[in-house]
């Protein structure tokens, strides 16, 4: 297997949430190629298997994209294109890596899964969670070669609507919009007092707001908001949203999608195995947790298997248009993960 081609030949199918299907087929491809039997699930995902034994080893990507199409070209060690780093380059590493190990893997087998929607709603991860009951799993996602990510931080959106009989402007009336903006302002003045002495980002509540509007129709103004909240680890879905419902002060507030917060352990076989394997491969490796969401959140639960992500990249660079890959961290950590599928399952 071309490592480096499968990479750049993954990145140069643009796959936006929705649109996966022609990444999906090249991978499929490519893993044929290789040794695994592979084909698409019920969801569209890539899903590759190499290897025997009775338990299995997931490794968990995805091979969605957010929009914004950047032409694959290569300048020396950076390879740029979408998808690059979030996630392609950590699923062409887990890729390449189980071609790696191949049917030297008879421990467990190995799964290599390049999820469909994670950049939306997470469809694919939905769909194999109850596929699934892995020994190990490891999610895709980038943090730099030497570097172990044991958590990530949940999410809650919400869509505020509130409407106000339309009035002179001269009237002493609260319109909808001034409504928003104080139930905007009312959101931030609880996530400050939420967050009264934690330090740490992962351990804050942080709201966003990510869309408004407003318009009338001649006798009934409205205003909308789309407000996102990422939640700490002790924070659920169901807290945060009967919060939200409260600071609403009766405006329509619905909530169209959560996940909650999650941390893995530390002193597991999966992360001494990584850890070991940095070691091996020059490297002085540590740990991060993340204030994003990630397939983590929706299949840990689940699961109940010892799990962490891992995947080259600067995640600094994850949806922005100067979206880049170093070739030779992306080959670095492909002789981790080898080494790693090698403890585990050869």
């Amino acid at each position: 297997m071309d490592e480096i081609a499968l990479l750049s030949g993954l990145a140069e199918h643009y796959s936006p949430s929705g649109q996966e299907a022609g990444a999906v087929n090249y991978l499929v491809g490519q893993m044929r190629a290789a040794g695994f039997e592979a084909g698409a699930d019920g969801a569209g995902n890539a899903v590759g298997e190499i290897g025997s034994g009775p338990e299995t080893v997931v490794l968990l990507g995805h091979i969605d994209t957010v929009p914004g199409n950047i032409a694959v070209t290569r300048d020396g060690d950076r390879l740029n294109g979408r998808g690059t780093v979030d996630a392609k380059g950590p699923l062409a590493a887990f890729t390449a890596a189980a071609a790696r190990v191949g049917k030297a893997a008879t421990k467990r087998r190995i799964v290599v899964i390049g999820a469909v929607g994670e950049e939306s709603a997470g469809e694919g991860a939905q769909f194999i969670k109850a596929l699934y009951r892995p020994a190990f799993t490891i999610i895709g996602e980038p943090s730099s070669w030497n570097k172990v990510t044991l958590g990530y931080k949940g999410s809650v959106w919400f869509e505020y609507e509130v409407k106000r009989v339309l009035a002179h402007t001269s009237a002493r009336r609260e319109s909808a919009c001034e409504a928003a903006v104080a139930f905007w302002n009312r959101v931030t003045t609880w996530a400050e007092a939420r967050n009264a002495g934690q330090t740490a980002m992962f351990a804050q509540a942080l709201p966003t707001l990510r869309m408004m509007g407003s318009g009338s129709d001649g006798f009934v103004e409205w205003a909308k908001l789309r407000v996102g909240v990422r939640l700490p680890p002790g924070l659920g879905v169901a807290e945060a949203e009967a919060a939200m419902i409260e600071l609403a002060q009766g405006a329509d507030m619905r909530c169209t999608e959560g996940v909650p917060a999650y941390r893995g352990e530390k002193n597991t076989p999966l992360v001494r195995a990584f850890l070991a394997a940095i070691r091996q491969a020059g490297g002085e490796p540590s740990f991060t947790v993340k204030s994003g969401t990630s397939d983590m959140n929706v299949v840990a639960p689940v699961w109940g298997t010892p799990i962490m992500a891992y995947g080259p990249g600067d995640s600094n660079l994850d949806h922005t248009p100067e979206e880049h890959i170093l070739v030779s961290e992306y080959l670095k950590s492909v002789e981790v993960l080898e080494q790693v599928l090698r403890t585990l399952c050869a």
